[in-house]
């Protein structure tokens, strides 16, 4: 017996609720098949020529009957069929109801035509409805998905996700985690905690479907990595709550993809409004600076000044001139930053550039050992003689600030393919790993360096971008060991004539 039929059945006989209404529907159908059953005996006897094709006639009406009734209606008007046939039949003969071995027969086959009948209509009918459901659930999931695009990214997609699952789909309960921003989101009524049932189903990342209790659980994976979960309570079947799950990983995505596209356009202005104030500052600066100066070495030139005040007039000068190229560094890195620095390409021997540098820092160098190796003397690069010389002032101030006392910084020069390979090597404190990228990141300053000498992190960014002008690229390597390396691939030969 087909499914349907067993459940027809119980809601026939079995239900308290609308028993009567059924069991007259189920008497009335059952009244009708026999009915058309007599109608049709009777004029088959009448007639006498459809005597022949009687049998034919009634299976006419059993197997509509199992069509649309079912298969209990068939059988109750299989049996009347067999029953009018027999009747008619002893009018005509002296045979007994009972002894026309026929008649079992005839209900045998009625009986199986009714219910194959009604089971090819119970497919059929339980096909209809599927289809009916999967065409709603996918109604639901365009709807869903379409709202989902519609979503306001700048707040947490959790709530409105949860909010959107339990309305559309119908459900009685959503819960949502986002195991990023480790909350869970939930909407409907929920019986048991959905913060635990939530956070486990993402931690011990357990997928099913329990018929019992209605819920369905999945892990929400962004292609194979879980980045939360949900967990629903109705009438949704697998297929639906994976989609659901996809979905949500996807809004997920979104709203991460869209904050870092807005934190990098906010970090981008900041940078230029930083860049920009900078250099009003240093425009600023530069005016009394050199007033400073001048009054200064005006004092020093005036003579009878005590020890002690010649010492104060020397200090006044050292420190300006030192703020005088703080401020210098930031002009500097303002306009590279703009762009507005024109680069002016030139034969440059690299044996006089690295001289010079050294010998501009050799105050700051006398504490220490200096070696330099160039693998060719007669090394020439095509480049902007004053961006080369900044960035190497800048590599080896840095190692003058937080080299060990005494220790040797060596200076190398070597050619690779197309590039001149520029090193400052010195012994100091280790680089951590974590800050080997961010370390030419403007005022950023490493974590171990930072008490160790006086910096305004500006000095590695500035040495970075003019090698990216150069065309070239800048790293480091740093072990306890073997110390600290600061590199710069400059291509032999600079095509770009201005920045």
């Amino acid at each position: 017996m087909a499914q349907s039929d067993q459940a027809r059945s119980v809601i026939l006989f079995g239900s308290p609720r609308g028993s009567g209404l059924r069991l007259l529907l189920f008497v009335l159908e059952c009244a009708l098949g026999v009915v058309a059953v007599i109608l049709v005996a009777a004029l088959a006897h009448w007639s006498g020529r459809l005597l022949p094709i009687a049998e034919l006639l009634y299976l006419l009406i059993v197997v509509p009957t199992a069509l649309l009734c079912g298969f209990w209606q068939a059988v109750i008007v299989s049996l009347s069929a067999v029953v009018a046939q027999s009747w008619f039949s002893v009018q005509h003969s002296e045979l007994s109801m009972a002894a026309s071995p026929a008649n079992s027969v005839t209900l045998l086959v009625f009986v199986l035509v009714a219910l194959t009948v009604s089971r090819l209509s119970s497919r059929v009918t339980n096909h209809a409805r599927e289809a009916e459901s999967r065409g709603g659930q996918m109604e639901d999931l365009y709807e869903f998905t379409r709202r989902t695009l519609q979503m306001d990214l700048h707040v947490e997609p959790g709530p409105q996700l949860a909010e959107l699952v339990h309305e559309i789909f119908n459900l009685e309960a959503v819960a949502v985690f986002d195991a990023d921003l480790h909350d869970v989101y939930t909407a409907g009524f929920w019986n048991l905690d959905p913060q635990e049932m939530a956070q486990n189903v993402y931690y011990f990342e357990t997928s099913d479907d329990d018929p019992e209790t209605g819920i369905g659980r999945r892990v929400v994976r962004l292609g194979s990595v879980p980045v939360g979960s949900l967990v629903v309570r109705g009438d949704t079947g697998p297929l639906t709550n994976n989609a659901i799950a996809s979905l949500i990983a996807i809004t997920f995505d979104r709203y991460r993809a869209f904050a870092n596209e807005s934190r990098i356009e906010t970090e981008r202005r900041t940078e230029q409004l930083r860049a920009t104030v900078l250099d009003s500052l240093a425009h600023a600066y530069k005016t009394p600076l050199t007033a400073i100066r001048a009054a200064s070495s005006g004092l020093g030139e005036m003579g009878r000044l005590s020890p002690g005040q010649a010492e104060l007039v020397g200090l006044i000068d050292e420190q300006a001139g030192l703020l005088g190229e703080l401020t210098n560094r930031l002009l500097t890195t303002a306009r590279l930053d703009a762009g507005e620095v024109a680069i002016h390409v030139a034969q440059v021997s690299v044996g006089t550039l690295v001289e010079e540098v050294v010998a501009a820092l050799k105050d700051r160098l006398a504490s220490m050992k200096v070696a330099i190796q160039i693998a060719d003397e007669n090394l020439v690069l095509s480049c902007d003689q004053e961006l080369m010389n900044m960035l190497l002032t800048q590599y080896i101030d840095n190692a003058c600030k937080y080299s060990n006392f005494g220790s040797t910084v060596t200076i190398r020069v070597l050619v690779t393919g197309p590039e001149a390979i520029f090193s400052v090597h010195s012994f100091g404190p280790m680089i951590p790993m974590s800050d080997r990228e961010r370390i030419f990141d403007r005022y950023y300053r490493s974590s171990t360096y930072a008490d160790r000498a006086p910096g305004t992190g500006i000095g590695l960014s500035v040495a970075k971008r003019a090698a990216q002008i150069h065309g070239g690229y800048v790293w480091v390597t740093s072990d306890e060991e073997e110390g600290t390396t600061f590199f710069a691939a400059i291509p032999l030969t600079t095509e770009r004539e201005s920045a």
